[in-house]
């Protein structure tokens, strides 16, 4: 079902980077927002910034690690807007390491985030959704969840989790006029890298930066596309060409990839981050 005019969105991480921009290009099509983020000041700029754009922004605070807190979105959505039309689980953060060495905290806080808050949020919805016939889940993973590069696992794991996830959905809910798209990118710029936890002597938290800095396909191009995707029913959306690439060389030939390929690839990209 495509997403209608003026649709009635909840967005978590909507106080920076893909959030944001999620927002803003909502905004743009007279989207009514509930624009969360787990700091509420950063919630308030993105309203302030979509204002001048047309549609309606409501800021709120919430922790999408929190099921009630999840929960009370769509009570807050029935009371300003009558319902949902979609839902986009964008809220995520970042843990680099290797396995052993990261410690079990920060294991628990990222499967807390990326992976509990996409539950969640799919959790309170869907139900919605399928009995009203209609609706959308945008759910936003990372390239990282289909290629799983090292010294990344438990973004990894959260990510190729909430593959799983969409990929179930998909399955269960055709035929009822529920869609969902899962939001599958490489690299732009956003403050992931930075508000996430590094460990060991790594240098890829820099290396990411580097890359996400000189991406040609950014967090407005990166939201646009999403958009239509999940508007168009589409099941998978991969905007950068890279991830696409690699997705369809691992599905070919996997073993050669984890083996061979992956190694290169990171070499590769350590390369051009230089």
């Amino acid at each position: 079902m495509p997403i209608p005019d003026r649709p009635r969105v909840v967005v978590t991480g909507a106080g920076s980077g893909l959030g944001r921009a999620f927002c803003l290009e909502l905004a743009r099509r007279g989207g009514r927002i509930l624009g969360v983020d787990i700091d509420l000041g950063r919630a308030e700029e993105t309203a302030a910034l979509c204002k001048p754009l047309g549609g309606e922004l409501r800021p709120g605070r919430c922790d999408v690690s929190k099921a009630d807190e999840v929960a009370a979105l769509a009570t807050q959505m029935d009371g300003a807007f009558g319902g949902t039309d979609l839902v986009i689980n964008n809220a995520g953060v970042a843990v680099s390491g290797r396995v052993g060495n990261i410690p079990l905290p920060d294991w628990q806080w990222i499967v807390g985030v990326n992976l509990w808050g996409v539950i969640y949020g799919c959790h309170t919805f869907v139900p919605r959704f399928r009995a009203a016939g209609g609706g959308t889940v945008l759910n936003v993973a990372s390239a990282a969840g289909l290629l799983a590069a090292p010294e990344m696992a438990p973004y990894n794991v959260t990510k190729s989790g909430v593959v799983a996830l969409s990929e179930t959905l998909h399955a269960e809910l055709a035929g009822t006029g529920v869609s969902v798209t899962v939001l599958c990118p490489t690299f732009f710029r956003t403050n992931i890298a930075r508000d996430g936890r590094a460990n060991d002597s790594s240098a890829l938290p820099e290396d990411a930066q580097k890359l996400m800095d000189r991406a040609s396909v950014q967090a407005p191009e990166v939201a646009r596309m999403a958009l239509d995707a999940a508007s168009a029913g589409k099941l998978y959306a991969l905007p950068h060409a890279d991830g696409r690439w690699m997705w369809r060389v691992k599905r070919a030939m996997p073993e050669t990839f984890q083996g061979t390929l992956v190694p290169r690839v990171v070499e590769m990209m350590r390369r051009r981050a230089k």
